[in-house]
């Protein structure tokens, strides 16, 4: 009897089971040090996310066929380019030091991640199904981490340097459209 999937298939789903599994746990050790009701809010909703997430990926592969991955929707803010007198950075001396944008930084980075890994899973599949649930995976990781940037970028945790203006165009318009891509393909 053939197997139901291939060995890079089962071992890339459990490396994503368990860095869902992981990042569950880790955000619940997050929330007794946030101060922010909107980043709280954030923290909850993507925690309930990514537990039926969990689950629907457990349901998928327990009843092959049976399940896809949910996309997250998350609201979208006009980001704020520049720096605006950032803040010295360092590490804590001790866990009670950890704030807001210590949280928002964590929960950026453990979604940054688990968008890598599941798009490198993806890659791994053979399994049609599989793939596209670890490829809505990947986007839903981006998804809830555009979330969190955009959080920490309002916040003004995480600004965004830009170049002067000359520089800026210099670049972008040392790129040229190819020939080849002008052209109707037969």
């Amino acid at each position: 009897m053939a197997a139901n999937y291939g060995a890079h298939e089962v071992m890339e789903l459990h490396e994503v089971l368990t860095d869902t599994i992981d990042g569950i746990n880790q955000f619940q050790l997050y929330r007794p040090h946030i101060t922010d009701s909107e980043l709280r809010s954030i923290l909850d909703h993507q925690i309930q996310f990514m537990s039926q997430d969990y689950n629907q990926m457990v349901q998928a592969i327990n009843q092959k066929g049976m399940g896809q991955a949910t996309p997250y929707r998350a609201p979208k803010t006009q980001p704020v380019y520049g720096l605006n007198n950032p803040q010295p950075q360092s590490p804590n001396t001790d866990m009670n030091e950890m704030d807001d944008r210590d949280v928002a930084s964590g929960m950026l980075g453990c979604h940054k991640a688990s968008a890598t890994m599941r798009m490198h899973a993806a890659l791994e599949c053979a399994d049609p199904q599989l793939r596209r649930m670890m490829q809505q995976g990947a986007i839903n990781c981006s998804e809830q981490a555009y979330e969190v940037w955009q959080y920490m970028n309002d916040k003004g945790y995480y600004q965004v340097p830009t170049m002067k203006q000359m520089t800026t165009d210099t670049v972008i318009q040392s790129y040229n459209s190819t020939a080849t891509g002008q052209q109707q393909l037969s």
